[in-house]
């Protein structure tokens, strides 16, 4: 989800996971269980594991910020950690949607955050009028951290023209405009329920020239039926992405084109939102069924722990209702 226009190459990785997984709270008596039986199918059917066959370490790994979306079902998300995008600019993409600070857009539900985009002729208080609206929600100014794992649990929406994301940007923006400030895309999708999008960009590599991923989920998977993490690891000169415990692609410095530098050594704050058209999705036509609702389980960030360094990959973290 850029800043500004967006047009991408992509690529597909099948490289395994590189990095140790974040643990959730209270998910050590779960996975020990779940490890066991998936290393005695492994055993027994020859099958390569998909869960690590070992406990979490939940030394290696510290929580510096989370919402559960456990408030109260219909409300609005918590203003201590979101802030709302409101206006229908199309944000450098030519999106038809109009955001808004409305519960019927972004509410509370069931210990989960949805995101709704609707059909629906809609002006704004910036006076600009659009044909769809939906919310973008933000931690800027509130939360920003550079470093660490951001991750998000997510049932998405699919259809032409539908374009939900998570992403963050630098905290810096405002005195160093995007790209100076940086960009970094943990997850998009455009509307194929098997395909998710992760990128980086920065001076010199964004907008029609991002550093692009393409991952396409395990065969009988897909973003719309189930619950997925999409989570990056970032460390000084170095990105992993994921989805669950599959690396999508990872990138240091050596990715970049000549002339150009790495801007990912500064705070980042937080982005969920769902676009609606845009030059990169296009628009909806008459297969794309509304309302399209984005549903977030949880988002969480972490920081290593520098005296517990992880070295091997386990699970991806475990969902609300298995804690």
């Amino acid at each position: 989800m850029t800043f500004g226009t967006t047009c991408f190459q992509a690529m597909t990785t099948t490289e395994p996971p590189s990095t140790r997984s974040i643990p959730a709270l209270r998910r050590l008596g779960y996975l020990r269980t779940l490890s066991r039986a998936c290393l005695a199918l492994s055993l027994t059917a020859g099958l390569s594991t998909v869960l690590r066959a070992e406990a979490p370490n939940p030394s290696d790994w510290i929580l510096t910020w989370s919402d559960e979306f456990n408030g109260p079902s219909g409300s609005s998300p918590d203003p201590a950690k979101w802030k709302f995008d409101i206006g229908g600019s199309g944000y450098g993409n030519h999106e038809l949607e109009s955001y808004t600070n409305r519960p019927v857009n972004a509410h509370l539900q069931d210990g989960h955050l949805i995101i709704t985009a609707l059909k629906e002729t809609h002006t704004g208080p910036d006076g600009i009028t659009q044909p769809y609206t939906s919310a973008r929600i933000l931690t800027k100014g509130l939360f920003s951290q550079p470093y660490g794992r951001f991750e998000a649990r997510m049932k998405l929406p699919t259809g032409k023209g539908i374009w939900p994301a998570f992403w963050l940007l630098g905290s810096n923006i405002d005195s160093d405009p995007w790209p100076k400030s940086g960009e970094i895309d943990i997850m998009e999708n455009i509307g194929n329920p098997t395909e998710v999008h992760s990128t980086l960009h920065g001076p010199g590599y964004s907008g029609a020239h991002p550093i692009t991923a393409k991952f396409t989920l395990p065969a009988g998977e897909a973003v719309n039926t189930a619950f997925h993490l999409y989570s990056v690891e970032w460390t000084p000169n170095d990105i992993k992405f994921f989805v669950d415990d599959h690396l999508i692609t990872h990138r240091t410095p050596a990715d970049l084109p000549p002339g150009t530098h790495w801007v990912f050594d500064h705070p980042f704050f937080i982005i969920l939102n769902l676009a609606t058209g845009g030059d990169w999705p296009g628009n909806p036509d008459h297969t794309t069924t509304f309302p399209q609702q984005m549903v977030i389980d949880y988002v969480r960030v972490y920081k290593p722990n520098q005296t517990q360094p992880s070295q091997t990959p386990i699970a991806a973290s475990t969902p609300k209702s298995l804690q």
